[in-house]
């Protein structure tokens, strides 16, 4: 590994084709960051052919130069995530060892403030949406055709594009901008989906990864509809344990006392929503959109509940709608993360093409775990009839990587335990740090001490957990807990709302 010596010398460097400038979103100019756009080529076999950009953020080191540890690229995740605003993640690492680093955010290809940025239709969370549950052959046909139109819309809208934002495309984007940084080595800290970008960097790239720390990781044996499937299941077991702590909050909430009686509750106030929308636009799909935030992060267990139980309780439909507006919204370009989410993955892996497939699993899985498959089953259906051609996934072996941290609850949904194991397996230089028994999704830096502080002392000295015999977790940390039942929260949007690994 380099020390801080070594990559001291470039700490003041100007980046090679980057001009850096002002940023324009408050929290980043609070943060006194930089931003710039980046051009980088729309297909790595033809660099001198049509450009696109990228866009960065930057927030230097503050500690002196002697003491610098070099840049640190950051992904949120999605695919279809905007990265700019965790350029400000290092003030959240523990004992000031994020401010050795230099936190690049980046939007990638497609995505946010990076040129072009792909929307094809600003209705995709509009109200009134058909249930998603084809109950009826009609429903079933309307969803289908939804489906097809929007993925027609988005082949007008993405032309070109679409043939080059594979993940493989976002991990030689991610070179680019070491190249145009200047640096030899990046530091790189990836959430959720950004862990298969850093999973396939540090493959490709093993010599160019000094750092790097993976928290909600990606199987990469399950790209991607396998890992959609696997979800289904995942989200069903998460919504149950919620309903047992709402039942559990019963004095707060006044929902009952037992998680199976609140779990039936739930669906059938949405078979009651399908055919009476609550407000006239609160329908069984805003409902589970809502409810389904809570099985990312526990963070929002106690305003999501509230909202419920007003719904519920007093026929008050404005906190669910409240809660939706913030998570979902409607309008021109709102739908950026989600046609950015297709267009990656409906090209990474070869999708089943028999929409009769789609149907088996999905009604095989909604009869044990109703809580989110056709949800999950509409959401990635553009892939049946997607404009561009899919690839093949990019091979993950971490043989060669220096040591990697890696982070994950027990009971993630988003990205099972199981996908963290078997990264551990691949890098075997990797120590993998477990919130035992929790939910969250991606919940490094989010205040359980002994996360924080285990990648603290991987920042700031390298030091990892000690290497364990066995398929298991390196290191044992308390999960993230929920805030008091009776004490919700404020929220804007809500964490992981992305809805996505």
């Amino acid at each position: 590994m380099r020390g801080a010596q070594a990559v001291t010398g470039r700490a003041n460097a100007q980046a090679a084709g980057i001009l850096w400038g002002k940023c324009t979103d408050a929290d980043l100019v609070k943060a006194k960051a930089q931003c710039a756009q980046l051009s980088v080529p729309l297909d790595y076999e033809r660099p001198k052919g049509t450009t696109i950009s990228l866009a960065l953020s930057r927030v230097r080191h503050t500690v002196p130069d002697g003491k610098y540890q070099g840049v640190m690229l950051v992904n949120p995740g999605g695919p279809g995530g905007s990265g700019l605003a965790l350029a400000t993640l290092g003030g959240l690492v523990p004992k000031g060892a994020g401010n050795a680093y230099d936190w690049i955010g980046f939007d990638p290809r497609g995505v946010g403030a990076s040129k072009p940025a792909l929307s094809c239709s600003g209705d995709v969370t509009a109200y009134n949406r058909p249930s998603y549950v084809p109950v009826t052959a009609a429903l079933e046909k309307t969803w289908r055709q939804r489906s097809k139109d929007y993925a027609r819309k988005c082949a007008k809208a993405g032309g070109e594009l679409l043939d080059h934002v594979k993940s493989a495309d976002n991990v030689r984007d991610m070179d680019s901008i070491r190249r145009a940084l200047g640096v030899q080595q990046i530091n790189y800290y990836g959430f959720s989906y950004g862990t298969y970008l850093g999973q396939l960097y540090a493959s490709r790239y093993p010599r160019a990864v000094r750092r790097m720390i993976l928290d909600g990781v990606i199987d990469a044996r399950t790209v991607w509809y396998r890992s959609n499937l696997d979800q289904n299941v995942a989200f069903d077991r998460n919504a149950n344990i919620y309903f047992d702590w709402i039942a559990k909050n019963d004095k707060t909430f006044g929902l009952g006392r037992d998680g199976r009686s609140m779990g039936q509750a739930y669906y059938g106030l949405l078979a009651k929503l399908r055919k009476s929308p609550a407000g006239g636009v609160i329908g069984p799909d805003e409902v589970n959109d809502v409810v389904l935030l809570a099985t990312y992060n526990v963070s929002v267990w106690p305003v999501v509940a509230a909202a419920f139980a007003a719904l519920v309780r007093k026929g008050d439909s404005g906190p669910v709608k409240k809660l939706y507006d913030e998570n979902y919204p409607q309008g021109a370009g709102s739908d950026n993360g989600y046609a950015m989410y297709l267009a990656t993955l409906c090209t990474d892996a070869r999708w089943p093409q028999d929409f009769d497939r789609w149907k088996r699993d999905a009604w095989r899985q909604h009869a044990k775990a109703p809580f989110v498959t056709w949800a999950n089953t509409w959401y990635n259906a553009p892939c049946l009839s997607w404009a561009a051609q899919p690839g093949r996934p990019a091979e993950v072996d971490g043989r060669q990587a220096p040591p990697v941290l890696l982070i994950s609850e027990t009971l993630d949904a988003a990205t099972s335990f199981e996908g963290a194991l078997e990264t551990r397996r691949r890098f075997p230089k990797a120590a993998l740090v477990e919130g035992a028994g929790g939910t969250t999704h991606a919940s490094s830096l989010s205040g359980v001490a002994c996360v924080d502080n285990t990648v603290a002392d991987y920042l700031e000295r390298g030091a990892l957990p000690a290497r364990r015999p066995g398929n298991r977790s390196d290191r044992l940390c308390d999960p993230l807990q929920p805030p008091a039942a009776n004490q919700p929260a404020a929220t804007g949007p809500a964490p992981a709302a992305d809805q996505k690994g």
